[in-house]
């Protein structure tokens, strides 16, 4: 019988979680939301400082001669062009250039990389490390991992771990010291806010935990479910894996698959790197004659939507959380393509989603409508696309 593993911070979690709102993330079991509702976490990130317990991510550490062409061969990134200290994000494809996942990769030192995906990837790595001088450890049991979010993450790490803090960039990683504890701090996360990811042998996960968590509290510190991250990663226009698009190792028929140009990640994609990698022939394909698909950002009108409650007698019915569910987008009367998650945005006061549409309804500023349910009906509220992000404050990057 298949049972979920609890990660390194379950202890403390579900001490917090009053909810007993639990989900299922890579073969663990993690708060989806601590409240009843998601309000007070949601505005932790936005607002605060978010503490998220990200520890199923898979973590892969690659390490030997030949690491750096192992990732360049297997990635869409140059990695070759990676600094000691750098992070980039990237995704990886077949041979037909669909993605299998995504994640990010870590140049340790010279010849060491840490790789996050959202699936186990390991068979996969093997296969393409044949005839390298390589080697790959998992640690996902080992390494814990906590991602730490929002306007005062960095007033937050700078108490526990000094002023160095101070200098870490955008996609950048370095080594520190947590109330004692050794720790690897990254400049990354999941909300398209300023924030942290905390890197920790599993074996001091607690004492992570209670130092952000005390430290934190001067700053509005907030445990936060997957829930209300849900919520920010839709407004940060970030995509999720096996809900936005299928990875190609799961995919039954062709047109379930996504290229990265297709959804949005053409900037990673790096066609004027030396050598062959994999997908290279089918994305310089796509990139000379154009996509046929792209993922975009939809803006629901709401008196459009207004309107269509009004004639049942009802205000508008918005969702409480992001709406992982596929909802026909048309153009006319026919469906040009489909929003795989959709929200209400606290912040932006506005019904968004993430959609994916057919040429040449992708290009921004296309008025489409898309289906939402009205007293047991089928409705079609008018939206516009626009480009992603929906949000992005300038302290971000910052």
């Amino acid at each position: 019988m298949f049972q979920l593993k609890t990660t390194p911070f379950h202890e403390r979690t579900s001490r917090l979680c009053q909810a007993q709102n639990w989900r299922r993330w890579a073969g663990y079991l993690v708060a989806g939301s601590y409240e009843l509702t998601l309000d007070r976490e949601y505005w932790a990130i936005r607002n605060a400082a978010a503490l998220i317990d990200v520890s199923p991510l898979m973590k892969y550490v690659i390490a030997g001669k030949d690491a750096a062409a192992l990732l360049h061969r297997v990635t869409t990134r140059d990695i070759f062009k990676m600094s000691v200290g750098q992070i980039a994000y990237t995704g990886w494809c077949d041979d037909e250039g669909k993605l299998i996942d995504d994640g990010t990769v870590a140049r340790l030192d010279d010849t060491t990389f840490r790789l996050t995906a959202a699936e186990p990837n390991l068979r996969w790595l093997s296969m393409n490390a044949v005839g390298l001088e390589v080697e790959i450890t998992e640690q996902t049991d080992s390494l814990a991992a906590l991602s730490l979010q929002g306007p005062n993450s960095r007033s937050v790490l700078k108490r526990v771990c000094g002023e160095e803090v101070e200098g870490l960039k955008y996609f950048r990683i370095m080594e520190s010291s947590l109330d004692g504890i050794p720790v690897t701090l990254s400049r990354t996360g999941y909300t398209g806010d300023l924030g942290y990811e905390i890197w920790m042998d599993a074996k001091a996960a607690f004492k992570v935990w209670d130092a952000l968590m005390d430290t934190g509290a001067d700053y509005g510190i907030t445990p936060v479910g997957i829930l209300a991250m849900d919520m920010a990663r839709v407004e940060a226009g970030l995509f999720m894996l096996d809900v936005d698009y299928t990875s190609t190792s799961h995919a039954w028929i062709e047109t379930q698959k996504s290229s990265p140009f297709e959804l949005g990640l053409g900037w990673t994609v790096a066609l004027d790197k030396p050598g062959y990698f994999v997908g290279r022939r089918a994305l310089e394909r796509e990139k000379r004659e154009g996509s046929a698909w792209k993922m975009v950002g939809l803006e629901v009108d709401w008196v459009g939507m207004e309107k269509l409650y009004r004639e049942v007698g009802l205000p508008p019915q918005i969702p409480g959380m992001a709406v992982r569910t596929s909802l026909p987008v048309m153009a006319g009367d026919a469906q040009v393509g489909y929003a795989s998650t959709s929200s209400w945005s606290p912040l932006l006061k506005k019904y968004i989603a993430l959609a994916h549409l057919q040429r040449p309804y992708y290009e921004a500023g296309t008025d489409v409508r898309m289906e939402i349910t009205v007293e047991h009906q089928r409705q079609h509220a008018p939206a516009r696309v626009v480009k992603l992000p929906f949000y992005e404050p300038e302290w971000k990057k910052k």
